[in-house]
């Protein structure tokens, strides 16, 4: 059978990739190709568009780019007819993707989405909308399941391609050594995103934390397809280091993390590392996103813990002195870094429910031949 995969970031990169190994499985004879990242192209998908052309964020970013974000769309619908899909897979990337769905049903092609939208944190009546638009549902998040039943909706849960992750990761023995890491010190891990508009605002709240642990060391998680200027305020640190594309790594060495909202603060997590979660923003983007939102709490470890596992610092909280009482409260206060620990190990029972890439490649490859 022929797919067409989307994803226009790099947590849908990386779990794109694994999933197009696991329809290898079950379709020898498959075919790949649409838009991602080399995850997904070297899984053996044929990139049509890298996902760094697509990657902005915030509402502010995207209105100031809805012009290119068009262009994008029709290069991709243009694809799709020419490629003859058997079926459209997208992953994440709700406003583009969106979009897409509804192409492709109206062209007869099947429509699956793995990793849905957010609906659950704001636009929940949109979850009505892509209803038509899409044939199969396959969410990451338990609590996403019963969400998308109030919209009288059976998707399947697959498990967590996050943890899967984890799972399969490989210690590198000589981790410390190549990055001119000290044993004997601690590691206070930072993770700023992996785009350019994170770190603008990210990157210079870190900084004035450093400097308040000259005695520590701090490696900051850097990914290698954004400008290396975003980090050079960074270098003129002396107990900083930058780690390319080695995040599980530092985190398996990390004593406490610095982490922006998002998939990494569920990475975190599942390695079991004390954090703090920042987050800042354009702030015409962040005060409609606090308009619109729906849930109390904006990292995935505290929503699906249902509850306050880590302390989430937003916007006007976000300042050096917060951020510097929090960490010192993790790296000084085991009791209060055991209680951490203890609700990361519930998230870690909840999500448990196998591979969820193999469960869902599974099911997909199972409902496209029943169609046959």
């Amino acid at each position: 059978m022929r797919y067409y995969l989307i994803s226009g970031e790099r947590s849908g990169d990386l779990h794109g990739g694994n999933l197009v190994r696991a329809l290898k499985l079950n379709d020898h004879a498959g075919v790949f190709r649409g838009f991602g990242g080399e995850h997904m192209e070297q899984a053996g998908v044929q990139l049509k568009v890298h996902y760094r052309e697509l990657a902005f964020m915030g509402l502010a970013e995207l209105i100031t780019n809805a012009t290119k974000i068009k262009r994008y769309i029709r290069k991709c619908k243009d694809d799709i007819l020419t490629f003859k899909p058997d079926v459209i897979i997208l992953i994440d990337y709700g406003g583009f993707n969106l979009q897409i769905a509804k192409f492709g049903k109206k062209h007869g092609i099947k429509v699956f989405y793995y990793i849905p939208p957010k609906y659950w944190a704001w636009y929940q009546n949109r979850a009505l909308w892509l209803k038509p638009h899409v044939d199969k549902l396959f969410v990451i998040l338990p609590f996403e399941k019963d969400f998308f039943k109030k919209f009288d909706w059976e998707c399947d849960y697959v498990g967590n391609p996050v943890l899967d992750a984890v799972k399969v990761h490989v210690a590198d023995q000589q981790f410390l050594i190549r990055n001119n890491l000290h044993q004997d010190r601690k590691i206070i891990a930072l993770l700023p995103g992996s785009r350019k508009q994170e770190l603008k605002t990210i990157i210079p709240l870190m900084i004035e934390v450093v400097k308040k642990f000259p005695d520590h060391q701090f490696a900051i998680a850097a990914v290698s397809n954004l400008d290396q200027t975003a980090y050079s305020a960074m270098n003129e640190l002396a107990n900083v280091r930058l780690i390319f594309e080695d995040t599980y790594n530092l985190l398996q060495h990390a004593s406490a993390a610095i982490v922006t909202s998002g998939t990494a603060t569920l990475e975190t997590a599942l390695f079991e590392v004390p954090q703090v979660v920042v987050y800042k923003a354009n702030p015409i983007s962040y005060w409609l996103a606090k308009w619109m939102i729906k849930v109390p709490f904006i990292s995935l470890v505290n929503l699906i813990a249902g509850r306050e596992v880590v302390k989430e610092l937003i916007q006007s909280k976000a300042t050096p002195e917060n951020v510097t009482e929090e960490l010192t409260k993790m790296l000084e206060d085991n009791t209060y870094r055991q209680a951490m620990v203890a609700g990361y190990n519930q998230i870690i029972k909840t999500l448990d429910a196998g591979s969820a890439s193999e469960n869902a490649a599974a099911l997909m490859v199972k409902y496209l031949k029943e169609d046959i």
